[in-house]
Order: C-alpha cells, then structure tokens, then sequence
C-alpha cells in the first residue's frame, strides 16, 4: 500500500463511493448520487463515468499489484 500513487487513491475513492451508492440502491432503493445532483443530471452521469472508470482502473493496478506480488 505504501507504493499506491495519487490517481491509484482517487480510483479507491471513487470505487468505494460507488460501492456505497449501490448499497444504498438495493437496501433502501435510494441512489444518494441522484439524491445531491439530480436525477439524470450531467454531473450525475459525470459521476458515473468516474466510478466505471476508476472500476476499469483498479482491474489495471490489481493486475499490476499481482504481478509484483508473486
């Protein structure tokens, strides 16, 4: 963990946000993102983007993690 970068942080981050979101979907049927921007809403699907990014990202850098591991 001591070797993680900026961006791998923010990819965490951003993971663990849309994790939580979709906790909060399918044990309240509340999406908290929609709740702060907006149904829809540009910066809503700006925040979707990032998560499946960040998803995309994380699948890269646990590859990298494994490789240095073994």
């Amino acid at each position: 963990m001591d070797n993680l970068n900026a961006a791998d942080w923010i990819a965490i981050i951003l993971v663990i946000i849309g994790a939580l979101n979709w906790g909060l979907v399918g044990l309240a049927k509340w999406n908290l993102v929609s709740a702060i921007f907006g149904e829809n809403s540009a910066m809503a699907r700006a925040i979707y983007i990032l998560v499946g990014v960040a998803g995309l990202y994380l699948i890269f850098l646990s590859m990298q993690l494994t490789k240095h591991a073994g």
